[in-house]
């Protein structure tokens, strides 16, 4: 314990990951779909209500009878996925959680809609089809590395088709200067979000160059000590312009939020929608 302690209390370097998986931990995995079918709450996913305005505003902007294939990577249990295709999108959607492709999967069924759900991790995924409208929502793109960033536009260019659109959200810098350096833990008594046993967790929130943070947290049990790294890049207009540019992505709109509102400096989100 004691080298596992050295080393959640050493500086990471930036976009180094753990051994452990986070995302895909069985019973991590289980505590994130019930935050993501909150529909009260902005956790694994946003609150519903914001998911409707936005889900319409996507469909008013980019309508299914002029862009009918849709791809949603990162779709969890498939809460934007259902919305857009009772809008009249064909729907593929993506995420590399097993928990949460089941669930889509079911939910679908139930309400007969005709989605098609893969459970791949969007970084190694091989694609044949190419789509009229690629979404990525909710900030994902900025838990992503550089390297891993630049992978993954490289093949959303490719996988759109010519005067495709791409709508993605990021964290903006001014989120970036509001996020608080920080140590806390937390101890729970039986069941909690890290751990079906009792655990003591150490939190801790340190800021990187470039508008980068991580999120930090070691579970500590009577069995073992895992510690989880969650990356956060910021962007402002510019850093993400340049970004989606090197890929060829050359046009775009900018709004403050996948809802549409007008972008200002004060916004905590940047969206952007590019076209190919």
């Amino acid at each position: 314990m004691r080298n596992k302690m050295k080393d959640f209390i050493k500086q990471p370097k930036i976009y180094q990951q753990t051994d452990t998986p986070f995302w895909t931990d069985d019973y991590i995995s289980q505590k994130m779909l019930e935050n993501h079918l909150d529909p009260s709450i902005d956790g694994a996913s946003r609150n519903r209500s914001f998911i409707k305005k936005s889900a319409s505003w996507i469909c008013q902007k980019v309508p299914p009878a002029d862009y009918p294939s849709l791809l949603d990577l990162g779709c969890g249990p498939g809460l934007y996925s259902e919305l857009f295709a009772e809008s009249g999108y064909q729907v593929t959607g993506v995420d590399f959680s097993k928990r949460s492709i089941d669930y889509a999967k079911e939910s679908a069924r139930k309400k007969q809609l005709p989605i098609s759900y893969l459970k791949q991790d969007y970084l190694e995924m091989e694609l044949t089809e190419t789509f009229d409208l690629i979404v990525m929502i909710y900030c994902d793109f900025g838990a992503l590395s550089a390297n891993d960033r630049h992978l993954l536009t490289a093949n959303i260019y490719r996988w759109l088709k010519p005067g495709g659109k791409f709508l993605l959200d990021v964290f903006s810098a001014t989120k970036y200067d509001q996020t608080v350096v920080q140590q806390s833990w937390e101890y729970s008594e039986g069941a909690g979000f890290w751990s079906e046993n009792s655990y003591l967790a150490l939190n801790k929130t340190s800021k990187y160059p470039n508008f980068v943070w991580l999120d930090q947290t070691m579970v500590i049990t009577q069995e073992d000590q895992i510690t989880y790294n969650v990356w956060t890049s910021c962007f402002t207009e510019h850093s993400l312009a340049a970004e989606l540019a090197a890929v060829g992505f050359k046009e775009y709109q900018l709004y403050s939020n996948v809802c549409g509102e007008s972008y200002t400096k004060e916004s905590e989100t940047i969206a952007m929608l590019l076209k190919k």
